[in-house]
């Protein structure tokens, strides 16, 4: 990402008010050395900007290995208890298994191949092909049984702990964290709102709470930068965020949240009126970063 290195006018304009109140050699010196300390503190201002993005991005990276490994070790519970035919500890494991990968969205998404093995829902892939969590979750609610699942949970893991050799060699860059926090709230607006995703286990709120989750972490990781740069913007995302949240308690449980089919009409429309109040200072993130 390119930080503007441009003097603002307003800080040279006046020195040149003043030409016709000296000679013009002491002019053109004042000249030199104000334009010369603008430049050198807009120098200072864009490393220090530079230095505090790279530093979001190696955290991003590490904030990925730590959710990746969590996605490890859930899946590989879930996957236990599916080949050891316990139906309802399957069925518990799932949605908490699956909330790192959702997460981190934006960098299991630059593996094309592994997404769509790991994720893919009915329909999008073809059946021959369609493997993952989806395909187990319509075996566990549809048919409501483990049998017949041993090569999809095999196939399960074996595609996670790829994901987490490759995350290794993500290729994160600042851009990365800016449409990756837009995507993640897109997603919560064209599946989980609507039901889509777990169509099966409707198990979609906490698919729901883990985008949000994810988009926050990178919203914190920006934010030192975006508070020198937009602290109202900052501070706005902060309290949209917040009411995201709060939004989202009345459906927590003991052990995670509700059922999505008990949701009415009116509760779509209110998380969704939430997650477009977020989205839409979030999207200013990229046009304020670039100033």
């Amino acid at each position: 990402m390119k930080l503007s290195k441009l003097v603002p006018l307003t800080l040279i304009i006046p020195s040149l008010l003043f030409t016709g109140c000296s000679s013009d050699s002491s002019n053109e010196a004042a000249g030199k050395e104000s334009s010369n300390s603008t430049t050198e503190q807009t120098e200072t201002t864009a490393s220090t900007a530079s230095k505090e993005l790279e530093q979001a991005v190696a955290d991003y990276r590490q904030y990925g290995l730590e959710q990746t490994d969590i996605f490890v070790e859930g899946t590989t519970e879930f996957v236990e208890a599916v080949k050891a035919g316990d139906l309802e500890k399957a069925k518990e494991l799932y949605p908490t298994a699956r909330m790192p990968f959702e997460r981190i969205e934006p960098i299991a998404e630059s593996f094309g191949d592994l997404d769509p093995k790991i994720d893919a829902r009915e329909g999008d892939v073809p059946e021959e092909e369609w493997t993952g969590y989806h395909r187990l979750e319509k075996i566990l609610w549809e048919e409501n049984t483990t049998e017949g699942t041993e090569k999809y949970a095999d196939q399960l893991l074996n595609d996670v702990k790829s994901l987490r050799a490759k995350i290794e060699l993500a290729d994160v860059q600042p851009q990365t964290l800016v449409t990756g926090a837009v995507d993640l709230l897109n997603e919560v607006s064209s599946s989980k709102i609507t039901g889509e995703e777990e169509r099966y286990s409707h198990t979609d709120l906490y698919d729901f709470a883990a985008n949000v989750d994810g988009a926050k972490k990178i919203v914190e990781l920006l934010n030192p930068v975006l508070k020198e740069k937009d602290a109202e913007l900052a501070s706005t995302l902060d309290s949209r965020f917040n009411d995201v949240y709060d939004a989202l308690e009345q459906y927590k449980t003991e052990n995670g949240y509700v059922s999505y089919t008990e949701l009415t009409e009116e509760d779509t429309q209110k998380l969704s009126k939430a997650i477009d109040a977020l989205a839409e200072p979030l999207s200013q993130i990229g046009i304020v970063l670039e100033q």
